[in-house]
């Protein structure tokens, strides 16, 4: 799938899912609520999103659906007066899921309430609060010490109450029923890589995906980290065993990686599509890792009551930059380029899934002439033209019946795309046929 295919040039669509971060970025997610609706909302303009309200209680294997958590203000009031954590200035400053309080504490008793990083002072941190009901708030520890003794009043205008859980779901049908999964999570309040980012490529590959015709058929969820999936698992296991590859896409807006966690079969076609278009990416900081259950929510795919091939694809790994879940995740960290390397290896990923097949030398005994099939020089300059000329011999010595095209790609180390140019240059000319 080429990354310029219905989005116009590289440029223009890293743009434009950069531009998709910085909309969804001051709303305030968390795993249920009213920010979770908005950002879905938002993606649906973009793609066809069918948006599902699984009520607080409903049992999910062993888990339940929790309370719906919303808010609307929270800040802390110095003894004169003045506001010196506002969640209107960044969302970050509540910890999420803050049971609604309004109350005045000297500052010693206010503490145990107040979290920061006093190796990375002027950072704020995210903090969440899902299963226990509490109340805390998140600052810089440079302005943590600088609190003055005394009375502070501290309001969180909050909600916690009956209501639901929402997911969304933009399926894309194909030509076959088989599918592959991309997942995304969009619990997380303002954080840039962790979360948009991801949001924001998943958004644009469904849209691409849904303007062109394609052999598989795509399943794009979009819902809350852990319990999201979960909850999505739990009602949609009759769907599972139509799953045939799967990402989970995160952190993809950085500069770093990039990273590839496996799947927890460890040798899925998707692990070997990934490991492979990476091998070919150019970048020296590419990481292929192998699978743990820990992590986003690739560890409750791969449970072993599910075991789905599915990976995760990140930029820099979760949790080893600095601003990972701090305020300094934020969309001056993520960059558009970024965004765009991002997108075109994961297309690269889905090409190989789409034009992964296996074929039958029809002249398997010694090499096939091609010149008089004009297959010599067919292609290009000449640099081009001996690179699929190789790769013809490759694929017309393997393709035996039992090695695919990416069985061949990976032996001869050759990019898969070129190993596919070049059996579709020896199918015209009579040289193979499909399995």
């Amino acid at each position: 799938m080429s990354q310029e295919s219905h989005e116009g040039g590289v440029p223009e669509l890293g743009e434009r899912m950069y531009a998709l971060c910085e909309e969804l970025f001051p709303i305030c997610r968390s795993i249920t609520g009213d920010g979770v609706r908005e950002t879905l909302r938002i993606v649906g303009r973009h793609i066809p999103l069918e948006i599902s309200e699984v009520p607080t209680g409903t049992p999910v294997f062993d888990w339940t659906v929790p309370k719906e958590w919303n808010i609307r203000d929270a800040y802390i009031r110095d003894p004169r007066g003045r506001k010196v954590v506002d969640f209107q200035a960044l969302n970050l400053h509540v910890v999420n899921y803050s049971v609604p309080v309004r109350t005045r504490l000297p500052l010693e008793a206010l503490k145990a309430h107040l979290f920061s990083l006093p190796d990375r002072p002027q950072l704020v941190p995210y903090r969440t609060s899902y299963y226990k009901e509490t109340w805390g708030f998140c600052l810089a520890h440079e302005r943590l010490l600088a609190l003055e003794d005394g009375e502070y009043e501290v309001v969180v205008d909050s909600t916690l109450e009956p209501g639901s859980l929402s997911y969304g779901e933009c399926v894309l049908p194909g030509d076959s029923t088989e599918e592959v999964l991309i997942s995304a999570h969009v619990c997380h309040p303002s954080l840039a890589n962790d979360n948009l980012s991801g949001i924001a490529l998943a958004t644009y590959l469904a849209r691409a995906l849904a303007g062109r015709p394609h052999r598989y058929t795509y399943r794009f969820i979009f819902a809350p980290g852990t319990i999201g999936s979960i909850t999505w698992l739990a009602r949609n296991e009759d769907v599972v065993p139509r799953i045939r590859h799967g990402l989970v896409v995160s952190c993809v807006g950085d500069g770093g990686g990039p990273t590839y966690k496996r799947s927890r079969q460890g040798s899925a076609e998707i692990d070997r599509a990934v490991a492979h278009v990476l091998a070919h990416c150019g970048r020296a900081g590419v990481k292929v890792e192998d699978f743990s259950p820990y992590g986003y929510d690739e560890r409750q795919y791969c449970s072993p009551g599910f075991d789905l091939p599915v990976g995760l694809f990140e930029r820099s790994k979760y949790g080893t930059f600095p601003e990972y879940h701090t305020s300094g995740d934020n969309l001056d960290f993520i960059q558009v380029e970024a965004l765009n390397d991002s997108y075109r290896w994961i297309s690269q990923v889905i090409s190989i899934l789409e034009d992964n097949a296996c074929y039958l030398n029809t002249h398997p005994k010694c090499e096939p002439q091609l010149g008089k099939r004009g297959l010599y020089n067919a292609v290009g300059g000449s640099n081009d033209s001996a690179s699929i000329q190789m790769a013809m011999l490759w694929v017309l010595n393997l393709s035996d019946g039992g090695n695919s095209l990416l069985d061949i790609a990976e032996r001869a180390g050759i990019p898969f795309e070129t190993v596919h140019r070049a059996a579709s240059l020896l199918a015209d000319a009579q040289l193979l046929t499909a399995c």
